[in-house]
């Protein structure tokens, strides 16, 4: 008898196919979300985009704020290039905003290293230091302008200096000093406290290891210190540059942008124009003034991108 093969009881196991990935499901937003954000949008499109997009229009127009205007196109940008008085304002505006940044910067950055270091009272020395910065920028600048025309002049006087026996502020030469010294004052402290936060963050122990290689204070600020604290230098810079380039208030209540128009600013010229029925005029102002910030703040993160800085 022939010998059957028996079929194997063995259980044939078959490849399945591969489970289908799952797919990520969308968060929904709730929109609660959109009812608490639509009345900020709504309040920020009426106060800050809706004026922005019509002063953008009237900037081609002839209007004087009010009643019929005509559209007389470029007219008003090709004149702001010929103004005189226009462009003496754009020059003394970026050269204060430029001495000024780095006048705060560098006395902003001695006082926190002062404050930093093992002194006695730095609390109390911090709380001093920082009072001119909770100060109504005109009320700072109605008390200068007084010691500047008054008791200043009285201190030259009696001390003989003759270049101080006269008000600074009734100089073309040296009334800037004087908005460069205010504005300061002022700044100083915000950026001093950048700083402080800055110096707290670079750790002891890196300063412990130089100290036993030898190194001096010099080296230690020159090659620890500063690059450390790089990307705070880089902050100041920055939110500085942008508010001394708007500056207003200060130089009204010191010079009111005088002698003659040696102090106007930018801003200034904007709004004397609105009061002088300059205002379509103003605004083609106040456009080209605009595209200059949002450059030189493209500029600024350009050459601070990846440097410790503000990443962009």
């Amino acid at each position: 008898m022939s010998s059957m093969t028996r079929p194997s009881t063995r259980p044939v196991v078959t490849a399945e196919p591969a489970a289908k990935p799952a797919r990520v499901r969308k968060s929904r937003v709730d929109p609660l979300y959109y009812l608490f954000l639509l009345p900020s949008l709504a309040i920020f499109t009426l106060a800050v985009t809706l004026p922005a997009v019509l002063g953008f229009v009237y900037s081609f127009t002839n209007s004087v704020g009010f009643g019929d205007f005509d559209f007389i196109g470029f007219r008003n940008f090709i004149a702001i290039f010929r103004d005189e008085g226009i462009l003496g304002a754009y020059g003394f505006t970026l050269a204060f905003s430029l001495v000024t940044v780095v006048v705060v910067n560098v006395l902003a950055f001695l006082l926190a290293l002062g404050l930093t270091s093992r002194v006695r009272f730095r609390t109390a020395l911090r709380t001093v230091f920082v009072i001119p910065m909770v100060i109504s920028g005109i009320v700072i600048a109605f008390v200068f302008q007084y010691l500047f025309s008054n008791s200043l002049p009285l201190a030259g006087q009696s001390l003989g200096i003759e270049p101080l026996t006269t008000s600074v502020l009734a100089n073309p030469d040296l009334a800037w000093l004087a908005i460069v010294f205010v504005t300061a004052w002022q700044s100083v402290p915000s950026a001093m406290l950048i700083y402080i936060a800055g110096l707290l963050t670079v750790p002891t122990e890196v300063y412990e290891a130089s100290s036993i290689d030898g190194a001096t204070p010099w080296h230690n600020l020159r090659h620890i210190t500063l690059p450390l604290v790089a990307g705070y230098a880089v902050i100041n810079t920055v939110l500085g540059f942008k508010n001394y380039l708007n500056a207003y208030d200060i130089i009204v209540g010191l010079t009111d942008g005088g002698p003659g128009v040696a102090t106007r600013s930018v801003a200034m010229a904007i709004f004397r124009g609105f009061e002088g029925g300059d205002y379509a005029y103003q605004m083609a102002n106040a456009v080209i003034f605009f595209l200059i910030s949002v450059a030189i703040a493209l500029i600024q993160l350009r050459f601070t991108r990846g440097k410790g800085g503000i990443a962009a």
